[in-house]
């Protein structure tokens, strides 16, 4: 059986507001959500990237205490 919106939104009115916010907050994640794998594929594929990158020499590191003097100085 399906519903039209106006249906649902017929019985979503008629929770509680602590129910309706509950409801916002999942249709919300619903729709915002990234499924985890692909985010920890991209992660990996990016971990690799910057692992390649620096073993071929193209990518610069900075010592801690480099990073450190610097943010002091931009602090000034």
């Amino acid at each position: 059986m399906s519903f039209t919106f106006a249906q649902v939104e017929e019985q979503a009115r008629r929770l509680s507001a602590e129910e309706r916010a509950r409801l916002v907050e999942t249709l919300l994640e619903s729709i915002r959500e990234v499924p985890s794998s692909d985010i920890e594929v991209a992660w990996e594929r990016e971990v690799a990237d910057r692992a390649a990158s620096r073993d071929r020499g193209e990518a610069h590191s900075y010592s801690s205490d480099e990073v450190y003097n610097e943010a002091r100085r931009l602090k000034r």
